[in-house]
Parts: C-alpha cells; sequence; structure tokens
C-alpha cells in the first residue's frame, strides 16, 4: 500500500505518462498486498514452530522413556530457517519494489517537466476532459 501512494502524490498531466501509471499501479497495489499478506503468515508459521520446538524440548524432558525427538527438532527448526529466509527474500523483493515505484513516479514527473518547459505540452485542469 506504501507503494502506491508515492505513485499517487505524483500525478502527471502526460497521456502517455498517466497510461503507464494507471497500467502499472493495480499491479504494484496487488503485489504490495500479496508481499504483505505472505510476511504476516510467515511470522505467524515462524511463531508456531518456535512453539513446537519448545513444546517438544519440553515433552522430551519429562518423558521417562527417551526419546529421540532431537531429528524433529532439527527439523523444525530447518524449516523456521527457511520461513525467515523467505521472509528477507521478500523484503528485499518489496524494497525492490518500492525503488522502482519511486523511480517511475520520479521519471514521470521529470517527463513531465520536460514537456512543459519545451511548451509541446500544457498542463489542463483535472476537470476538463
Amino acid at each position: 500500500m506504501a507503494a502506491v501512494a508515492v505513485v499517487d502524490a505524483f500525478s502527471s498531466t502526460d497521456p502517455v505518462a498517466e497510461g503507464l501509471l494507471e497500467l502499472i499501479k493495480p499491479a504494484i497495489h496487488q503485489l504490495d498486498l500479496h508481499v504483505h499478506s505472505v510476511r504476516e503468515s510467515q511470522v505467524e508459521l515462524r511463531e508456531h514452530i518456535d512453539n513446537l520446538a519448545t513444546e517438544l524440548f519440553r515433552i522430551n524432558e519429562h518423558q521417562k522413556i527417551a526419546l529421540d525427538l532431537d531429528p524433529y527438532v532439527k527439523k523444525l527448526l530447518n524449516a523456521r530457517r527457511r520461513v525467515v529466509l523467505v521472509n528477507n527474500i521478500l523484503q528485499n523483493a518489496q524494497e525492490r519494489l518500492r525503488r522502482l515505484n519511486h523511480n517511475v513516479a520520479k521519471e514521470t514527473a521529470r517527463r513531465k517537466t520536460m514537456l512543459e518547459a519545451s511548451g509541446v505540452f500544457t498542463p489542463r485542469s483535472p476537470s476538463k476532459p
């Protein structure tokens, strides 16, 4: 959602830039929502894995018969490590998406300024078609 706010801040009157922004904005918004949702799910999953590992350690300590739960605990910790790794990848992808969105907005504003300065394009009011 933060990525869309950056695009909205640079409303342009250049039809090509507006078209490009209108084409990209829904995809960026949807991708941002999905990344946010996945990150929340991974935080929950990591918490569940931690709770389960703690519970397995507690069960193992209180068992009179020695059960070898260590392989299962190691698998859980390995799964947790992978979840953290994927979360970091998603954070990096979201940051790249934010920068891309910012660069598109900046380029749009730059082109609008160039067109207005060259006299080729005159700004119109948003209420006029």
